[in-house]
């Protein structure tokens, strides 16, 4: 595998929304707000539910990138906005396309989307630094 030309699209990755999902991952990044892990008091926030937080979007995020690049990509850059929440229940699929490419370098630049049932959960670019077998000329 070479570096990718821009316009190339990754595989997308289609993320069930647990509540273990989101609640374990409020709990493994300390993020310990009510609306994360408590539905009553979510509820009485005005949510109808529980719901993910940015650190765990986006770490999810960066394992999209690293699943695509392989496990020595480096992400140098991860910019992401938050738009309608990931509730329990429902699904987020993760695509993305190349938006910059720099093969001299072994870098890219990916915009991706994380969309759900609501509308796009997730936003934003990550700029990854390619392992050494990817950017080999020849490859």
């Amino acid at each position: 595998m070479s570096v990718p030309p821009v316009g190339s699209e990754l595989a997308p990755l289609t993320i069930p929304l647990t509540r273990t999902l989101i609640v374990a991952g409020a709990i493994a990044s300390r993020d310990y707000q009510d609306v994360h892990h408590d539905a009553e008091l979510a509820r009485g926030k005005g949510s109808p539910d529980i719901f993910m937080n940015i650190l765990t979007t986006n770490g999810l995020v960066g394992r999209y990138i690293t699943d695509h690049f392989g496990p020595t990509a480096v992400l140098r850059k991860v910019e992401i906005r938050l738009g309608a929440p990931n509730y329990p229940g429902d699904t987020m699929t993760l695509t993305g396309t190349v938006a910059e490419s720099e093969p001299e370098s072994g870098t890219v630049r990916v915009r991706v989307v994380g969309a759900n049932g609501i509308g796009h959960h997730v936003t934003g670019t990550v700029t990854v630094q390619l392992p050494a077998s990817m950017t080999e000329v020849g490859s």
